[in-house]
C-alpha cells in the first residue's frame, strides 16, 4: 500500500468486487419478483413499487453488467505481474481470516425473535456443569438467520456470564489451522497479546496451564472446516483435555457436516423468524428515524416480509433499498 500504482489496482479492484456484489443482489431481487408475481393477485400493486423491469430487460441489463465486470477483472489481472502480486500468492505467510467478529452486543440494537432461543441454549449449556468430558454445541442455520447474534446473546447472558469462570470468544471463519486457533485462544485466556512457541506441543503445555481446571466456554464463531481429520486428530485432544467439569465449546455454522462432525451435543438448529416477529423486525427498521407508517406502505411491507420467508438478512436488504 505504500505504492501508489499498487495502491490504486487495489482501489479499482474493491470498485470490481463491489459492483459484483451489487449484481448478486439484483439477482436475488430479481428472483424475489418473479416469486412474487405468482402469488395473490393483490401483489399487482407491490410489483410495480418493487421494480418494474421486463424478464428481457432485466436480461439484457445483467448480461451487460457481468460483461462490463469480467473484462474490467480480466484487465486487473493482467496487470498484477507489473507490480510483482501474483508470485506472493506462493509466499508461505501466516494465514488471517478475512472475517472478524466480537462477543459485544449492542445494548441500543433490539433483537427479534431470539429471546426463546437464547433461554433453550443457556439452559442447556447450565446444565452440563456435573459432565467432565468438555462438550460441544452446535448452533446451525443458514447465513442471514442470525447464529451469531444469538451467541452473542447467550455470551452476554448474566447466568452465563456468572457461571463460567472463563470466557473466549474466537472468530474462525476459513483459518481452522490448529497452532493459529492455539495461538488465539492462549491469547484470550490470558487476556493479553504475547510472543509464543510456533510448535504445537509448546502451545499444548501453555494452554494446559492457563486454563487447569477453570470450567471454561469458548465461542468458535463461523466455522467452516469440513476435514474431520484437523478437528478428530488435532484440535479435539486439546481442546476438549483441559478445563474443569461443564465446559463447553459453542460452534456457529452453516454446515450440516461441521456440525456432525465437532458435537456433543445435539446441535441448536436456528429456524426462519415466524410473521410476526419478521413484520416487527421490518417495521422497526422501516418505520423509523420519523417515517410514518402509512396504511399502504404497511401493506407493501407485510407483502415483502411474506416473501422474505423469515430471513433476517433479506428483510434488512429490503427495507435498505
Amino acid at each position: 500500500m505504500t505504492n501508489g500504482y499498487v495502491k490504486s489496482w487495489m482501489k479499482e479492484l474493491k470498485s470490481i468486487a463491489y459492483k459484483a456484489d451489487d449484481v448478486l443482489d439484483d439477482f436475488q431481487y430479481e428472483a424475489l419478483r418473479r416469486h412474487s408475481k405468482n402469488g395473490r393477485s393483490t401483489s399487482r400493486k407491490v410489483h410495480g413499487y418493487i421494480t418494474r423491469r421486463s424478464p428481457l430487460l432485466f436480461r439484457f441489463e445483467m448480461s451487460r453488467k457481468l460483461k462490463t465486470i469480467l473484462e474490467k477483472t480480466n484487465k486487473l489481472l493482467e496487470e498484477m505481474n507489473k507490480f510483482g502480486l501474483e508470485n506472493s500468492v506462493h509466499r508461505e505467510e501466516p494465514q488471517h481470516p478475512w472475517r472478524q467478529t466480537h462477543s459485544k452486543l449492542d445494548d441500543s440494537t433490539k433483537i427479534f425473535g431470539r429471546e426463546y432461543d437464547k433461554e433453550v441454549v443457556v439452559k442447556l449449556l447450565l446444565d452440563q456443569q456435573d459432565q467432565h468430558k468438555v462438550q460441544v454445541l452446535p448452533i446451525i442455520g443458514m447465513g442471514g438467520l442470525g447464529k451469531m447474534t444469538l451467541a452473542k446473546m447467550v455470551y452476554n447472558d448474566q447466568e452465563v456470564q456468572q457461571h463460567f469462570q472463563l470466557k473466549m470468544w474466537h472468530c474462525v471463519s476459513d483459518n481452522f489451522d490448529p497452532i493459529a486457533l492455539l495461538k488465539s485462544i492462549i491469547q484470550l485466556a490470558e487476556n493479553k497479546r504475547s510472543d509464543m512457541p510456533d510448535t504445537i506441543e509448546m502451545l499444548r503445555k501453555q494452554l494446559e496451564g492457563l486454563i487447569g481446571q477453570k470450567r471454561f466456554i469458548l465461542f468458535l464463531d463461523d466455522v467452516w472446516n469440513e476435514n474431520k481429520r484437523i478437528w478428530e486428530d488435532e484440535l479435539k485432544p486439546l481442546l476438549c483435555s483441559v478445563g474443569g467439569p461443564g465446559s463447553i465449546i459453542v460452534v456457529t455454522t452453516r454446515s450440516q457436516k461441521v456440525a456432525s462432525i465437532m458435537q456433543t451435543l445435539r446441535p441448536h438448529q436456528l429456524e426462519c423468524l415466524n410473521e410476526q416477529d419478521s413484520w416487527e423486525l421490518f417495521a422497526h427498521k422501516a418505520f423509523s428515524n420519523g417515517v410514518e407508517e402509512q396504511a399502504e406502505l404497511a401493506s407493501i411491507g407485510r407483502h415483502i416480509v411474506n416473501k422474505c420467508g423469515g430471513l433476517l438478512l433479506l428483510s434488512r436488504q429490503w427495507v435498505d433499498c
